[in-house]
């Protein structure tokens, strides 16, 4: 495990001993897709509402939305399933079985045409005698239940926690871990041990990674600001503990993007989408993608800030200073960059700047560093000197995105020399 020692918010070093994620190959980079919970909730009442109830008509919806609108194509590849799918009653042999009327082909088909758009179906079951929404729990089938899902061709498990002794938590999660893996199918595996965990005492991490492919480890997200603002005081004031453990194979996870639905503002959620990608978190977004507005879609879509999501390098990024109502958070990426997301926390006034070398990642930009501003618009700032005066220009709930890219004095001068040339030739091909 890492130690992790931190001095007035500031990250001062991290020492590590490598710990063993789930061995089954998944979750490499954050898991992107989308998750019906926090938009559709327990929706039931297809007779009333047909276009928003819990059935396979919103999951194909969604699937040919995905690949028809451009999110398969930016990465999000997971259509899920949460509580509420199955009938209230097992099987004959004991098995889930989806309500007959809402699911009238069954999970099987509904995997059938979901790989049929490139994409991978998720489901929801609970560790618990019942779901939190009272359906069918897993508590006495998980083997059972794992070889159904992995015979339907279910890609992704969320396994929930309620109605169960929260001392045997942790045995329970490990016990399905293993059932999944027997399985012979490669299904991720959605865990919310922590979450349930921490009312009686410190999560182990270790035995968490080692179990699960992402964990939930807070309270579930609402569609308003103040529910965002309360994950993000939560990861920082936990992060010596989580940021280590997270790493490629297992993530922690924040919960949901409810970009797009009706609580944030634009600002809002620029933040969310900012801190999701500085915490290496699962893009799951729960939203309607059938109907939602230009600016969220361009957001949700904007490679620059999945590219920071997906870094190769792996790392969780974390708060880093708190100062004059800003917060700063980092995430180092890979070839020795780095991804700074400076929030303004102050809900009045109107916008405010931000000199961006009071940013403690500043000091990779000794002698020089390129760059990049990504919210709340792209802006190529060029290189910069460690005396550099450059600012950005935050809202009020809004936050700033940037890398930045250490230049050696040697590769300042191959890139001026680079630019001449280009130069040349652009003044020759004038006159040709």
């Amino acid at each position: 495990m890492c130690s992790v020692m931190f001095l007035t918010g500031l990250l001062l070093f991290v020492s590590c001993a490598v710990v063993d994620a789930l061995d089954n190959g998944l979750a490499l980079k954050p898991t992107m897709g989308w998750l019906h919970w926090e938009r559709f909730m327990c929706n039931v009442d297809c007779d009333k509402n047909p276009d928003n109830c819990i059935s396979e008509r919103l999951y194909m919806q969604m699937a040919d939305v995905m690949v028809k609108e451009g999110w398969k194509e930016a990465g999000y590849e997971y259509v899920c399933i949460d509580d509420c799918w199955p009938s209230h009653q097992r099987d004959a042999q004991g098995r889930l079985q989806a309500d007959p009327k809402r699911f009238p082909g069954g999970i099987k088909k509904l995997a059938d045409y979901i790989h049929s758009k490139g994409l991978k179906l998720g489901i929801y079951s609970d560790i618990g005698k019942y779901t939190c929404a009272g359906y069918p729990g897993s508590l006495g089938y998980y083997e059972t239940d794992a070889l159904t899902f992995a015979d339907w061709g279910v890609d992704l498990l969320k396994f929930d926690g309620c109605n169960m002794d929260r001392a045997l938590v942790g045995e329970a999660y490990v016990n399905m871990s293993k059932a999944l893996n027997t399985t012979g199918r490669s299904i991720l595996y959605s865990c919310e041990w922590p979450l349930y965990e921490w009312p009686l005492r410190q999560p182990n991490y270790t035995a968490i990674r080692e179990t699960c492919n992402h964990w939930r480890n807070f309270q579930d997200v609402y569609d308003s600001w103040s529910s965002i603002k309360s994950i993000l005081d939560w990861t920082a004031s936990h992060q010596d503990i989580i940021v280590p453990a997270a790493g490629p194979g297992g993530w922690n996870d924040p919960d949901m993007l409810v970009i797009g639905n009706f609580g944030l503002s634009h600002d809002q959620q620029e933040s969310q989408m900012a801190l999701w990608a500085i915490m290496a978190a699962p893009l799951l977004m729960s939203n309607d993608l059938r109907d939602i507005c230009p600016r969220s879609k361009d957001l949700l879509q904007n490679r620059r800030i999945i590219d920071i999501s997906q870094d190769s390098l792996g790392k969780q990024g974390y708060r880093t200073a708190k100062m004059n109502g800003y917060e700063v958070w980092e995430r180092p990426l890979s070839q020795n960059r780095l991804a700074i997301a400076v929030m303004n926390r102050q809900e009045i006034g109107g916008p405010r700047q931000f000199t961006i070398r009071a940013a403690p990642g500043w000091k990779i930009c000794y002698p020089k560093c390129s760059i990049t501003q990504i919210l709340p618009q792209y802006k190529d700032m060029g290189i910069q000197a460690p005396d550099s005066n450059i600012v950005v220009t935050v809202n009020p709930s809004g936050t700033a995105l940037l890398t930045l890219t250490p230049i050696s004095s040697s590769f300042e001068r191959m890139h001026k020399r680079v630019w001449q040339d280009i130069s040349i030739k652009d003044k020759r091909n004038t006159f040709l």
